[in-house]
């Protein structure tokens, strides 16, 4: 069974992945990364899991030369 506690609001998982409120929404309205909503009152929720999923994307994909200055 998923918990509330496994999914975070926008603002939270903007903070996550280290962009703005806005980017997040429209890499969710493009299907870049999954959202949810919440069914009483409509917020965007996105998982933990998914967030994490992405950020290990992202790392994989960048340049060798742009990981190594991190």
């Amino acid at each position: 069974m998923t918990k509330l506690s496994d999914y975070v609001l926008t603002a939270e998982a903007a903070d996550i992945l280290g962009v703005s409120q806005n980017t997040l929404r429209k890499w969710a309205e493009a299907g870049k990364i999954k959202v949810r909503r919440n069914p009483v009152n409509g917020y965007r929720l996105f998982s933990r899991a998914d967030l994490d999923a992405f950020l290990e994307l992202i790392e994989a994909s960048e340049p060798a030369s742009v990981a190594a200055d991190r």
